[in-house]
């Protein structure tokens, strides 16, 4: 899972950047040139430690989660295009978190020189939808002249192509983004390869100084989730010692560090979940998209084992906690094998049957 944090400059990316990653890079814009600052962060999980503590394995392994500081989409927004260099980066995520100032600071001027959190979210949209506009248009070029040179591509499927990509055209010269628009799954496989930016999941942010009550926005992107975090204030946390962290968050009354809830928010706004594999070597939590059958899961793992998968033996996180263990659980009727048509369950602990 990789996301790209976004923004007008000066909206505190980097700040939010590093609440979420324990990082300590500088903040401010370059100048409004391209920049990516990336970091890999484990996804804090309860249910992981408590299997933890339950098999003692040499060693336990979180799911992980990358997010990307992306700086100068906000002066690509002003020239009106964005960079084939700065789009590469874009496409390249599975969803966007917009950080959108809602702070005061006189000595760090907004870039439109007022705080306006609705205006920004909207502008930024429209850039995505204009670029989006743009590919779809030389699509359908390239497409008109396929269908009309013919000798390559069988031309029913051109025509399909042809309709699928003026569906996109409509929706966006409506000003609407591509992620309300409902794709079958062939449909989806056609146009992944693009990275359509206005296709992606989307999680607005705003960003709050110390104390700063939630603002109430008017409109919303479609299918945008919504969450606020003191920015500057969630990043002196993570930067404390753990001891002293404890002390801060309870002065302020913070029960959960934002970085939690966002990871959390995360995993909802991608259609994601987690699932474990436990035992002496090692217990791990694995990262699944809602709804995967259990080979995908076991091809999570590896390739391998979903491609000679026969079996999985699972049992409900809960479950294998109130029994106790595997062999309690399995005494119990609770541990069960299950077929290549069974939906994963969030929490499920598993073992794959497989041959090699």
């Amino acid at each position: 899972m990789k996301l790209g944090i976004i923004g007008l400059p000066q909206a505190g990316k980097t700040t939010v950047f590093n609440a979420l990653t324990r990082s300590r890079q500088p903040t401010g814009e370059a100048d409004g040139r391209m920049q990516v600052h990336t970091a890999v962060v484990d996804v804090p999980d309860a249910r992981l430690e408590r299997l933890t503590d339950m098999f003692h394995p040499r060693k336990t392994i979180y799911a992980k989660v990358t997010y990307a500081d992306i700086a100068g989409l906000g002066s690509a927004a002003d020239k009106g295009e964005v960079s084939g260099q700065l789009l590469n980066q874009l496409t390249q995520m599975d969803g966007f978190i917009h950080v959108a100032r809602c702070f005061e600071n006189p000595s760090v001027p907004h870039a439109r020189e007022s705080i306006d959190p609705q205006r920004d979210i909207r502008l930024m949209e429209e850039e995505f939808i204009l670029n989006d506009q743009i590919m779809v248009e030389r699509k359908l070029e390239k497409l008109a002249e396929e269908h009309k040179k013919g000798g390559g591509r069988d031309k029913g499927t051109i025509e399909r192509d042809i309709a699928l990509f003026q569906r996109l055209a409509a929706a966006l010269s409506e000003d609407q983004p591509l992620r309300l628009l409902a794709l079958s799954a062939e449909e989806g496989k056609s146009v992944a390869g693009f990275g359509f930016l206005s296709r992606k999941p989307l999680l607005l942010l705003l960003n709050l100084g110390d104390g700063q009550t939630e603002p109430r926005l008017a409109d919303l992107p479609g299918n945008a989730a919504l969450t606020a975090l003191q920015g500057k204030l969630e990043m002196d946390i993570v930067q404390l010692p753990a001891e002293e962290a404890v002390v801060f968050m309870e002065e302020y009354g913070i029960t959960e560090l934002g970085l939690v809830r966002l990871i959390r928010m995360s995993y909802d706004l991608l259609g994601l979940q987690s699932f474990f594999t436990v035992g002496e070597d090692e217990v791990r939590a694995w990262t699944v998209r809602r709804g995967a059958l259990a080979p995908e899961a076991a091809g999570v793992v590896h390739t391998d084992m979903e491609k000679g998968f026969i079996r999985a033996e699972v049992v409900a996180y809960g479950d294998l906690l109130e029994c106790g263990g595997l062999a309690e659980a399995r005494g119990k009727g609770k541990l069960r094998l299950e077929g290549k048509t069974y939906a994963v369950q969030d929490g499920d602990v598993i073992s794959i049957r497989f041959t090699s």
